[in-house]
C-alpha cells in the first residue's frame, strides 16, 4: 500500500506542474497531459480505496 500512495504522490506531483503549466502560460499540451494525469489518478484512488478496504477488514 505504502508503494501506492508513493505512486499516487508522484502522480498528483506531475498533474499539478502540467495544470499550472497551462493556467499560467496557456500551454496547450501541458493541458493534454494534466488531464491525462487526472485519469491516471483516478485510476489509482480507485486501487488505493480497494486496498484500504481490504486492510480495514
Amino acid at each position: 500500500m505504502t508503494e501506492l500512495v508513493s505512486q499516487i504522490a508522484a502522480a498528483y506531483e506531475e498533474f499539478q506542474k502540467d495544470a499550472a503549466a497551462q493556467a499560467n502560460s496557456g500551454n496547450k499540451a501541458a493541458g493534454t497531459r494534466a488531464r491525462k494525469a487526472s485519469l491516471n489518478i483516478e485510476k489509482l484512488m480507485k486501487q488505493f480505496r480497494k486496498a484500504s478496504l481490504e486492510a480495514a477488514k
